[in-house]
Order: C-alpha cells, then sequence, then structure tokens
C-alpha cells in the first residue's frame, strides 16, 4: 500500500503547489507562536483553498484551547486536527466532540519506555504521529531536525495506525518507512534550506528518491 506523505509547516503558495504536485497525501499547518513555520490562521485558510478536495489538510496546534482551535477550524477548515502538545485522552475526546475532526495525536518518543504512553490513547485518538523528543534547550514539540530509534516501533501493537516522524529527509525516509510499520511519513525540516523555509528542489529531491525507491521495489 503507498504510503501517506504529510509536509508540514508549509507557508507559501509556491510551497503548498509544489507539495501537493509532486504527490504529498497531507499537507500541515503550524498554528504554534513560538515555531518558524508558523502561520497565521487566515493565511493557512488562504493557501488551503488552494489545494482543498486535492490533499488531507491538517491543522497542527499544541494545547491550544477552545477559541483558539474554533478560529483555526472556521478560518482554514481542516480535514485532521494534530495535537502535538500535552493534551490528554480526555482532552482529544473533548476536541473530537467539539469540532467533529478526526485528531491525529503527536507523541515523543527517545527511549522504549516513551511508547508505554499510547496506552490511554488507543482508541481515542484516530491516528499517531511518533516524532523525535526535543532536544534540549528546544523550545520546540517538533521540526527540530532529530530523529530517533525506530526499531523501537517493533514493540506496538499492529493494529495501532501511525506515522513517523523526526529527522526525515530524501535520504532516510524510505528506510524509515521499510524498517517501520508507518503508514506515513511526516517531513517538515527536512525539505529546508533554513527553519521555516521551504525549499522547492529538496521538495522535489525527496519525491524522485521515494519514486526511485518505488521503482527499485517494483
Amino acid at each position: 500500500m503507498k504510503p501517506d506523505i504529510k509536509i508540514c509547516g508549509l507557508k507559501t503558495p509556491e510551497a503548498v503547489d509544489r507539495a501537493v504536485a509532486r504527490g504529498a497525501s497531507h499537507i500541515g499547518f503550524i498554528f504554534f507562536a513560538k515555531s518558524p513555520r508558523y502561520v497565521e490562521p487566515d493565511l493557512a485558510g488562504d493557501l488551503a483553498d488552494r489545494v482543498r478536495g486535492r490533499v488531507k489538510l491538517v491543522a497542527v496546534t499544541v494545547d491550544a484551547d477552545d477559541e483558539e482551535l474554533d478560529d483555526i477550524v472556521s478560518m482554514v477548515r481542516p480535514d485532521i486536527l494534530q495535537l502535538h502538545g500535552n493534551e490528554s485522552p480526555e482532552r482529544v475526546l473533548q476536541v473530537k466532540a467539539l469540532f467533529g475532526l478526526p485528531v491525529m495525536k503527536a507523541l515523543s518518543v527517545k527511549e522504549a519506555g516513551d511508547l508505554d504512553r499510547i496506552d490511554p490513547y488507543i482508541g481515542v485518538a484516530d491516528r499517531f504521529l511518533f516524532d523525535a523528543k526535543a532536544p534540549a534547550g528546544s523550545e520546540l514539540p517538533g521540526g527540530n531536525g532529530v530523529s530517533f530509534d525506530w526499531s523501537l516501533m517493533a514493540s506496538l501493537d499492529e493494529g495501532v495506525d501511525y506515522m513517523l516522524s523526526g529527522g526525515l529527509n530524501k535520504d532516510n525516509a524510505v528506510l524509515a518507512l521499510k524498517s517501520t510499520r508507518a503508514s506515513g511519513i511526516d517531513l517538515s525540516s527536512g525539505v529546508e534550506s533554513a527553519p521555516g523555509i521551504k525549499d522547492l528542489g529538496m521538495i522535489d529531491a525527496f519525491f524522485d528518491a521515494v519514486a526511485d525507491a518505488g521503482r527499485k521495489s517494483a
């Protein structure tokens, strides 16, 4: 089955258009003010309208309150809400009930014990995203360009649907998919020339690498 590919942290029409044209299944907009990938909801709504119906639109938030989520949902009209903070299972259920949207819950991983945190979210979150734990000193929960030991994923129940994130780029994304049961991958810094600056050439190089790997395995 063809994996989902999410390009996250998009801020410009050019990057949105290129990601979708090259085959992204999901694109993500970041609504976390400390991130260099932050985008205002009204601008994100305009960007989303360019490709609505052709790709899944993901709104990424970090411990957002109801008012903030309401603004994002009304302006962007996303297909999926990604909760990338410390949201509890109860908060995930509340968000799903309030906005009627599927939720992808992000969890940070560094060691095997970190995966135990998934248990109370099973049956609550619609999908998971496993990202590397932020390095010391970083205020960003994701997009730090660091990866984790993907072999840890082998301990997960086979019924868990998840995307893999953290330090993925054209050189390692295919290996990440082959070495895990991830149904998709999420890239942000791996297609950037500088934090928050998506590079169209790097987007092309990534999708070229994925296509080349697909031809070799056919």
